[in-house]
């Protein structure tokens, strides 16, 4: 009898000591991570994906959110729409992540971000479409923009133009809500400065061909094309113009107009072409921070600015996850990301920095690696711009451009 009582104290005892803080399993926060490993984005997917890792280590490194281990389960959006409804499905209803982060083209993000509303869970994109600001598709205010809207691109395209002392642009644009609101957003600014456009023509995905519409523009002889457009459909427009021996010059989206396209078509087809992005926060010390540990991990620090993007998506979802605890909802975690990326509250610029504040009782204001943040009433945010030329097969940077 008194073996057995001692046996059972004994059990007692250690129930008793594993179930103390010392002992107890760490808490989880689920993150899912959905960026384009393969098509048109892949150029910058790997590169923010290994951000997201960068990023997650640093938190897990510095005791976790609240003490809760941030946990990342990934899938390839194939930067297609269809394929990121299914790997967010997957995300959410089996990995039951409670923010979905790395969404890199528009189409992705308005055909996932219904389902992250319904499931009351953040999303965090890259994208530019201006559907993604408000209602009805961001009504719930869980989606965060860290890329600047296809308006804003537009102004900076418009601003490059006049610089360049352009009079009588075109436009050419991929039929979809990224292309379209590059090239709109590109005619409203310019428009508004009481100037024409000559032509404007949207053209349909996958086509071997584009010489038809490339032709219709080419007609009213502009003396630069802007264009919304992916890499694939660039390089088959690039060509026929080449071939067709018609002096024209061209803006082209940074996505498009990359490395990549000089490899495809040749220093001698591309030369002169402008190449225009937004710009990492490079003078901030978050950047500098990022920077080399992205060197160290094989990111192009410069060529991808997604990469930078991904990072500050998971630092301020840490600082948010900190703020708010590992149980709160969609709702509570958005507005600690939105609190802690605008301005008002003490500068942090790595997780660390700002958890320490955070626990001190402190608002916190966390200046970002891509840009100083700074969200709107629709959680976007606006970057700077710069203008790349190439030249002799290389992208030159050549300046850069505030909105």
């Amino acid at each position: 009898m008194k073996t057995i009582h001692s046996f059972v104290m004994s059990a007692v005892g250690l129930a008793a000591l594993c179930a103390s803080p010392a002992f107890a399993q760490q808490a989880t926060f689920q993150v899912g991570a959905l960026t384009p490993v393969t098509g048109a984005g892949a150029p910058y997917g790997a590169g923010m994906s290994k951000a997201i890792e960068i990023a997650v280590a640093e938190i897990n490194a510095a005791g976790g959110a609240k003490g809760a281990k941030l946990v990342v389960s990934s899938e390839d959006s194939q930067t297609a729409p269809q394929a990121a409804v299914l790997g967010a499905k997957k995300l959410l209803s089996v990995s039951n992540v409670k923010a979905l982060i790395g969404v890199w083209s528009s189409g992705e993000s308005l055909a996932v971000m219904p389902l992250t509303n319904e499931a009351n869970v953040l999303l965090m994109h890259a994208s530019g479409a201006p559907a993604l600001s408000g209602p009805p598709v961001n009504d719930k205010k869980l989606g965060f923009r860290f890329q600047a809207t296809n308006g804003r691109f537009g102004r900076a395209f418009a601003e490059i133009a006049k610089r360049e002392g352009y009079t009588k642009p075109a436009t050419m644009a991929f039929n979809n809500a990224s292309g379209l609101g590059n090239t709109e957003g590109f005619a409203t600014a310019w428009k508004a400065a009481g100037k024409e456009v000559v032509a404007s023509v949207v053209y349909e995905p996958n086509r071997p061909s584009y010489r038809s519409e490339l032709q219709s523009v080419l007609r009213a002889k502009p003396d630069v094309i802007v264009t919304g457009s992916y890499l694939a459909d660039t390089t088959i427009i690039l060509r026929e113009w080449y071939q067709s021996g018609v002096n024209t010059k061209w803006i082209i989206p940074g996505w498009a107009a990359n490395a990549d396209l000089i490899k495809a078509l040749g220093p001698e087809v591309t030369e002169g072409i402008i190449s225009v992005e937004t710009v990492s926060n490079e003078a901030a010390p978050s950047y500098k921070h990022y920077a080399e540990a992205a060197g160290k991990a094989g990111i192009n620090v410069q060529g991808n600015a997604y990469a930078a993007m991904a990072y500050d998506q998971a630092i301020i979802l840490g600082l948010a996850v900190q703020a708010a605890g590992p149980t709160a909802s969609g709702t509570e975690l958005a507005k600690k990301v939105h609190e802690i990326g605008t301005a008002g509250g003490t500068q942090v610029y790595t997780f660390a920095e700002g958890k320490k504040k955070l626990e001190a009782g402190e608002r916190v204001s966390y200046i970002g690696a891509s840009s100083a943040l700074n969200f709107d009433e629709f959680n976007d945010v606006t970057p700077d711009f710069a203008a790349w030329k190439i030249e002799k097969g290389q992208l030159v940077r050549k300046y850069i451009v505030k909105l």
